[in-house]
């Protein structure tokens, strides 16, 4: 198991298949092409336009913006009406999606060589492409047989997070290029998960050379089936850990280090990647023994932080699979908090992540089969009163809507335990002061009534409250 970090096994289903054909983009005359850019350029960059550091935004891009990852429960199973319900939901949302090859909610997809079985994946994608423009896949895990000591034909999930055996890495490219052609809706990929099975115990550090021969594997199989499909990784743990210990690298700030085991990992990476479309990293706010340095709010700023570092070392467009800011019990579930403190850190961290020029982020649903759900995005579909919206879904569906990709952020000033983020107005405002600004999300990080200035106007919040002002 990798370190400071907790395993999230997921169950699989059963489901029905569904196939879409690839639509494609009918080409544009060429005043067209730059009228729409025009138009784009002033609307702050929308779907389908320019996004950060020139990745494009929209299906074919990289920057898609605000989204979540379906976990081993969610709305493709349960009540017709429940379901139905969420899948309204969904749709309306819009959000980009997210769904893992086998685990979290997909079955074994080869159990035996060349025996396939994509009938829950089959349904989650169908899923997906009821509600969403941009389903994206994450290529993780691998069939047990493809695993040393794994045998054909059984699939033993106790060992879903052990990495395929290297004189399998050419099968498992193999499935991946299957997969991108039976689903040639979805155009984004990634590469594994968290680095999960490439460990190294006895070096004490990741298999970094080990991962970056299966992601080259998989990129050149991928970009053979499609060379317009986007692939990316590395996907690894941006663990923090004190700045004294021994494990602490020189990327840090007020929340601690990176632990020099994922920066070495990410630069061998970047250094011997055949190619990415966006690179991929996830972590959480707390430290990899989970301190919230020096608090939950804080301690945020590492996502700022740390977006900025990955951005400057890959040069590549930034996209987080995953992020927490609560700790997790023995169980990984993370239930210590109300929902009310739970959803502002959480709109603090969407605030760091967007502040550090993320281009894409997926927030991981911890979707029970309970009515018990804290921080979930949609009640349980197991009731036939479920699929209702929650907190996170109110709060990650604005933020989405709000701050598209390749949105223009103002410099706004704020009073002492408030959290803003403004979007810049028509008349610019990217400086640190109250310039021209449009759209502005406030976060009382104070357990008590909170009365401040925030972009000229004064703000009466109550605690933990998350407010949107000026918003249309």
């Amino acid at each position: 198991m990798f370190p400071g970090r907790r395993r999230r096994v997921g169950e699989a289903g059963v489901g029905a298949v569904v196939q879409a054909a690839r639509w494609r983009l009918v080409s544009l005359l060429a005043c067209g092409v730059v009228l729409l850019a025009v138009v784009l350029a002033l609307c702050g960059a929308p779907p389908g336009g320019r996004g950060r550091d020139g990745g494009t935004s929209g299906p074919a891009g990289t920057a898609l913006g605000w989204g979540f990852t379906h976990t081993e429960a969610s709305a493709d199973e349960g009540e017709p009406e429940a379901r139905r319900r969420a899948g309204a939901l969904l749709k309306k949302t819009g959000l980009p999606q997210n769904q893992h090859l086998m685990g979290w909610g997909a079955d074994n997809p080869e159990p035996a060589p060349g025996r396939y079985d994509f009938a829950s994946l089959d349904r989650r994608v169908a899923l997906m492409r009821r509600s969403t423009d941009t389903p994206v896949l994450t290529l993780c895990c691998a069939p047990d047989w493809m695993k040393k000591g794994g045998s054909a034909g059984r699939t033993d999930w106790s060992e879903l997070e052990t990495a395929p055996a290297p004189e399998h890495f050419d099968d498992f490219a193999a499935l991946a290029g299957k997969v991108a052609r039976r689903y040639p809706q979805i155009r984004h990929f990634l590469v594994w998960n968290e680095l999960k099975g490439f460990y190294d115990d006895g070096a004490h550090r990741w298999d970094q050379e080990g991962y970056t021969r299966l992601y080259n594997l998989v990129y050149t199989e991928l970009k053979k089936v499609d060379p317009g499909i986007r692939v990316g990784g590395p996907y690894v743990v941006m663990d923090s850990v004190a700045e004294d210990d021994h494990n602490a690298s020189d990327v840090t700030g007020p929340w601690g280090a990176l632990d020099r085991r994922a920066v070495a990992a990410l630069r061998y990476w970047n250094r011997h990647r055949k190619g990415a479309d966006f690179v991929v990293v996830d972590g959480s706010s707390y430290t990899a023994d989970d301190r919230l340095v020096p608090g939950a709010f804080t301690a945020t700023e590492k996502l700022t932080d740390v977006s900025r570092w990955v951005r400057r070392e890959t040069g590549l467009p930034l996209w987080w699979a995953e992020w927490y800011v609560e700790p997790g019990d023995e169980d990984d579930r993370r239930a210590g908090w109300s929902e009310a403190r739970r959803t502002a850190v959480q709109a603090a961290a969407l605030i760091a992540l967007a502040r550090g020029g993320t281009d894409t982020a997926f927030y991981w649903n911890p979707q029970t089969r309970t009515r018990d759900c804290p921080g979930c995005l949609w009640s349980s579909t197991r009731f036939r009163d479920g699929g209702a919206e929650l907190p996170m879904m109110r709060l990650l569906a604005r933020f989405a809507r709000e701050f598209p990709p390749g949105t223009r952020f103002a410099g706004v000033r704020a009073g002492s335990g408030v959290r803003a983020l403004a979007a810049a107005g028509d008349g610019g405002g990217d400086g640190d002061g109250d310039g021209d600004v449009g759209t502005v999300l406030v976060v009382n990080t104070r357990a008590r009534h909170t009365r401040t200035e925030v972009a000229g106007r004064t703000v009466a919040l109550d605690p933990y409250e998350v407010r949107w002002l000026g918003t249309r």
